[in-house]
């Protein structure tokens, strides 16, 4: 095996790294977004398999590395391979579930240093392939190319799913985590809840004294003592912190809402949803009936952190589409993908 490995490593190897870490962190940057238990798992799954399946080139990339280091500047990808090896370490221990300072307790879940160390690896992959003239070849897809490729797939699957099946045996806390890889934290228990924003989106001094509804140039306004009308569903809250809760959540549905006060719904429509910070998210009316504006959850009204008096419920979107300190509801003749994927405050 010692004497395939030099003959062998080399641009395939560095080829196959390469597409493993486009995919970790296309599919990390999906799971962000997706948050329906079908979709999720296999984007969840997909990125496990490909953060694990770099281990499988690890001999071969030994190699090149000890050939770049014996010619003057070879080393540049010290930093890249250390920044690497940190994401894989740190996603590993989030999906292993560890406590200790890698807790919530401590302040810094261990999530958020690996998106750190993968936003840090992205940019390092960016400088590591400026300048290199590493150009497509025919061969990369030829029946030889396509069977290692397929071999390299099936073995990080292979190894992701050992994985799992570890954390099942073993009784880790990990083995209990969603399909979108986030742990169970308050559960029917809203104070044990994280309070949790999204980037810079503070928790406001003081709320909306009204709730503005806004379609064609007509502005209604309703005191947000009156948006608890008995509408419940019980939805899971999936935050991109790592953590997820199921509550029942009380108020009204957005669509009964509407219609009460009579305002103008045009065909194909969408609803822009913005909280009093200014923070805002876009969705279609279509599923209006599927949305609530809850001010209560598990039976207690919401507290300031959660979004008192009254937080969007999007059941099926991760928590940055859940608009908290709701302030005013627009009805747009827009489509609702015209908008950034990710909330930009």
């Amino acid at each position: 095996m010692a004497q395939l490995l030099p003959r062998r490593a080399g641009r395939r190897t560095n080829v196959g790294l390469l597409a493993l870490l486009l995919v970790a962190g296309g599919t990390g940057v999906l799971a962000f977004a997706v948050g329906s238990p079908g979709p999720a798992r296999l984007v969840v799954a997909a990125h496990g398999a490909a953060g694990l399946g770099l281990l499988l080139l690890v001999p071969w990339k030994a190699v090149v590395v000890r050939r770049a280091r014996r010619r003057p500047g070879g080393s540049g990808g010290v930093s890249l391979g250390v920044a690497t090896l940190v994401t894989l370490l740190t996603g590993v221990l989030h999906a292993v579930g560890v406590t200790g300072p890698w807790s919530w307790s401590a302040g810094v879940p261990v999530l958020h240093l690996h998106v750190a160390a993968g936003v840090g690896t992205g940019a390092l992959v960016v400088v590591h392939a400026w300048g290199r003239r590493q150009r497509p070849r025919a061969t990369d897809l030829d029946r030889r190319g396509l069977l290692r490729a397929g071999g390299l797939a099936a073995g990080a699957v292979a190894l992701w799913g050992a994985g799992e099946g570890l954390l099942r045996l073993t009784g880790a806390p990990g083995a209990g985590r969603r399909v979108t890889g986030s742990f169970e934290r308050g559960t029917d228990d809203p104070a044990a809840m994280p309070v949790t924003q999204w980037i810079s989106d503070p928790v406001p001094d003081s709320p909306a004294p009204v709730l503005e509804l806004v379609s064609g140039g007509r502005r209604v306004r309703v005191p947000m003592g009156g948006l608890d009308r008995g509408d419940t569903v019980r939805a899971v809250l999936d935050c991109t912190g790592g953590w997820y809760a199921a509550q029942d959540w009380r108020g009204v549905r957005l669509d009964r809402l509407l219609a009460s006060v009579d305002l103008e719904l045009p065909a194909g429509g969408s609803v822009d949803v913005v909280s009093v910070t200014g923070f805002r998210r876009r969705l279609p009316l279509s599923e209006a009936g599927g949305l609530l504006l809850a001010t209560h959850a598990a039976g207690r009204p919401l507290s300031a952190g959660h979004g008192a008096p009254v937080r969007l419920v999007v059941p099926g979107r991760r928590g940055f589409w859940w608009v908290k300190w709701v302030a005013r509801v627009e009805v747009v003749d827009a489509p609702w993908w015209l908008q950034p994927p990710f909330p930009l405050q």
